[in-house]
């Protein structure tokens, strides 16, 4: 059966031209993103690309599959919008993050004070998040700053502070405090779903090779390798540390951050019950 995250990677494979570079989009390695390949062209039972000894390119059914691939993904995130916005008009809290830690306490008090609704949430781009909370997609909204929103207040909810989690071995592991400059130009472990996190990273380390992991994976991969890795306070207070690591906090700005819980005035009598216990 055909997957619908190979479909992805065939979308952004032709729209890179090449393997290297959809991986690198991806956070993939090249081997495992050719072997999804490979399995997509099992899977529909045709060859997609002609391959050479150091390319592929898309041959005339690999081009047929991209224009259907493109009207899938499409039609699934029209489905998937859909629904959500149907289904959230009627008994559904909708929640949109730019981090998952504030989530970890924020969705169990919500269930809690509206056991007969549905609580949903979703990890989105700030500017995403804003326009969201301003078209009624969302009741909440988490930001890792605050500003002034039209029709929308928000009040303080709690700080999330970053740390380099390193193995006794590394050369910086005995370091007080560090910048994310120290570590720029390394290879570190990542997770998967880190929301705004992920773009501080990246913006603030653009020479490191970021290898980006699933949840599970991650945490199995931290304990076994010798790779850096980050954490933050809420992660060690919810998850504890790890054995043989040592956690060095990170004093740029970028890594220290107040998040700001928005809601729209309208939304504030569905709320009030739960604005109570926060406010």
């Amino acid at each position: 059966m055909v997957e619908f995250y190979q479909l992805e990677q065939l979308l952004m494979v032709a729209d890179c031209g090449t393997l290297s570079g959809a991986a690198e989009q991806l956070h993939l390695s090249q081997p495992a993103l050719s072997r999804s390949m490979q399995r997509l062209e099992n899977d529909i039972g045709v060859p997609l690309f002609i391959r050479y000894k150091n390319k592929i390119e898309l041959n005339e059914n690999g081009q047929l599959a991209v224009e259907y691939a493109e009207k899938i993904v499409d039609q699934m995130s029209t489905m998937i919008h859909g629904i959500r916005d149907y289904d959230r008009k009627r008994h559904t809290i909708f929640v949109g993050s730019c981090a998952p830690a504030p989530l970890w306490d924020l969705l169990p008090a919500l269930s809690d004070q509206y056991p007969d609704m549905t609580v949903a949430s979703e990890l989105r781009e700030n500017d995403a998040l804003i326009q969201g909370l301003q078209d009624g997609t969302y009741h909440l909204v988490l930001l890792p700053f605050q500003m002034e929103i039209a029709g929308a207040r928000c009040h303080q909810y709690g700080e999330e502070h970053l740390f380099f989690s390193l193995p006794p071995a590394h050369p910086l592991s005995g370091s007080q405090r560090l910048q994310f400059k120290d570590l720029n130009g390394d290879t570190m472990l990542l997770r998967s779903r880190l929301g705004f996190w992920k773009h501080v990273a990246e913006e603030k380390m653009p020479d490191t090779r970021f290898l980006v992991q699933s949840d599970a994976d991650f945490d199995e991969l931290v304990k076994a390798s010798a790779l850096p890795s980050f954490t933050s306070d809420l992660v060690i207070q919810r998850e504890g540390e790890f054995p043989n690591r040592i956690k060095i906090p990170i004093e740029d700005k970028e890594a220290n951050v107040v998040y700001s819980l928005y809601y729209r005035l309208k939304d504030q009598k569905l709320l009030a019950n739960y604005l109570r216990t926060v406010l």
